[in-house]
């Protein structure tokens, strides 16, 4: 992949997704306005902790298997196993949801078409588009990514004009419904600070889904130019899109539908149900939802591609780790992972269990709480490596100034991402236990993941019978060289202008821009060179 190629993923593939354009519509009809707000602001954070923590350890060992090999490495092979399998579970079925979700945003034109066409064309798209390896995918992602830019960018804007009467009826909403239905849901009707914090609480597993993702940026590592260079530049600015993008959108959504719109339903099965649409269309504008709902379509497609890719580096990488059946580390001649890949994109089969019950239902019953609840696993596993990581490197002597990205607030962002996910995982869907509240299909949506996690690590850890890896024994080293001497010679084959530097690492610049527009896109998607160090034991 290129640097625009990792730049895009790494931050808007987890970013802009179904969860901004479909999903906010659950989070409003659940929390309210600023309760989907805070929400999403919280999970924001620990999505920015672990996109720093994950980034400095991505850059500096940019090598197969991503945060699962640094697991192995910088905590135990039982914990990579645990997290691995866990991941790959969450990619996986993350997958038939986007799938489904494209069929609900295409029943926005069209229901008389049976779903199963449109699933059969949205799976074969990304399939096809995994199967020709890192360069298609990455090529698409930019594509669609630049896609959703442009939407996401164009909807911010749309919205706050509406907001101030800008719009055909010339309606100035300001904060109006903030006021009537009010900031926040009382939860069932439960009155008092109680049934707002239990509104609050139930957006969170729908804020986590729609920002999983960040860790696609180790996991494509190894097959990135010059990842030394482009990590820390995919990593360094995430913070200003997710306040532009996210916590934007969510903020505007808030102040343009009410929360008892009963539009915002997805069961009823039709991409209707996005906020942004309903906002468009309470503002008389007739063409706008359509173009919208288009762009939508190519987000579900954009985060499908990810999820295969993901689940099926994922895969690959447990297998490289000896966690997975040998069979899955067979690539092809180009080092696509192939059996790996029809593997996963054989789980995408399960799109066609929303036939019956309808796609916006798998989408918000079934898949969203299970995902979003391995994804937050995930980044609490990552945040116990990072802490580790961290002190191996005390431990040995290895000055972080020399790494090519030193993340800032270490080693608290490590904490708080490992501490924050764990309490969002704790009261995902602490609901049910309030009394007259119990539902058995909740509690398994939301519990199952945290169920397996520890079941996985214990067992094994009695088959393995492995010991936490001392500091003073982490491996910094392995693999390390073969992933940059593979990036050079990639990269000097295919741009002169790529060289070594004193200590053998690569420097590749990057062509200047030609005009105002491309420096504008530059901007947007990478952010300042910073030349890549050396790192020094002393």
């Amino acid at each position: 992949m290129k640097d625009r190629h990792i730049a895009m993923i790494s931050q808007l593939q987890g970013v802009i997704g179904t969860g901004i354009f479909l999903g906010t519509a659950t989070a409003l009809q659940k929390g309210g306005p600023v309760g989907m707000l805070l929400a999403y602001t919280l999970v924001g954070s620990l999505c920015y902790t672990v996109s720093i923590s994950l980034g400095e350890m991505a850059a500096f060992l940019p090598i197969p298997g991503g945060h699962l090999t640094f697991a192995e490495r910088f905590v135990d092979p039982a914990w990579s196993f645990a997290m691995g399998w866990l991941y790959c579970y969450c990619w996986t079925v993350i997958l038939p949801a986007e799938i489904s979700a494209a069929s609900v945003v295409i029943n926005y034109w069209n229901k008389s078409v049976n779903d199963a066409a449109w699933v059969t064309l949205c799976l074969a798209v990304v399939v096809i588009i995994n199967a020709f390896g890192a360069g298609a995918y990455g090529e698409a992602e930019f594509i669609f990514c630049s896609v959703k830019v442009i939407t996401i960018t164009g909807l911010i804007i749309l919205g706050i004009v509406l907001d101030l009467g800008g719009g055909p009826n010339h309606d100035r909403i300001g904060f109006r419904y903030w006021k009537n239905p009010g900031p926040f849901v009382q939860f069932d009707n439960i009155a008092g600070a109680k049934g707002r914090f239990l509104g609050w609480s139930a957006v969170m597993s729908q804020a986590a889904f729609s920002f999983i993702g960040t860790e696609v940026v180790a996991i494509a590592g190894a097959e990135v130019k010059n990842p030394r260079r482009n990590i820390p530049k995919a990593i360094k600015r995430v913070y200003i899109r997710l306040l532009l993008f996210y916590i934007g959108g969510v903020a505007v959504v808030g102040l343009l539908v009410p929360s008892t719109d009963k539009r915002l339903d997805l069961a009823n099965g039709t991409a209707a149900a996005s906020p942004f649409v309903i906002a468009i269309s309470n503002a008389g504008i007739k063409v706008l939802p359509s173009i919208i709902n288009a762009a939508i379509l190519t987000s579900a497609w954009s985060a499908a591609n990810s999820d295969l890719y993901g689940s099926s580096r994922a895969l690959y990488g447990l297998a490289l780790n000896g966690n997975a059946p040998k069979v899955f580390r067979k690539v092809t001649r180009h080092g696509l992972p192939w059996v790996s890949v029809s593997a996963c994109a054989s789980i995408g089969l399960l799109s066609y269990m929303g036939l019956r019950s309808g796609s916006g239902k798998v989408f918000g019953w079934c898949v969203v709480p299970r995902t979003a609840v391995a994804g937050l696993i995930s980044w609490f596993g990552i945040g116990v490596t990072y802490i580790r990581f961290y002190r191996g490197l005390k431990a040995q002597g290895i000055d972080r100034k020399t790494l090519p990205y030193r993340s800032p607030l270490q080693p608290f962002a490590g904490w708080y991402t490992t501490i924050g996910c764990f309490l969002a995982i704790l009261f995902s869907g602490w609901y049910v236990f309030l009394k007259g509240h119990w539902a058995t299909d909740v509690f398994v949506t939301n519990y199952l993941p945290a169920v397996l996690f520890p079941i996985l690590y214990v067992g094994a850890k009695i088959y393995k019978r492995t010991p936490l890896r001392r500091y003073e024994e982490m491996d910094f080293v392995s693999g390390l060289q073969e992933v940059l001497d593979a990036s050079y010679v990639a990269s000097i084959s295919h741009d002169r202008s790529a060289s070594a530097d004193f200590f053998g690492y690569l420097s590749y610049e990057v062509p200047a821009s030609k005009n105002w527009l491309m420096r504008i896109g530059r901007w947007l998607v990478s952010s300042c060179v910073r030349r890549p160090r050396a790192f020094t034991i002393s």
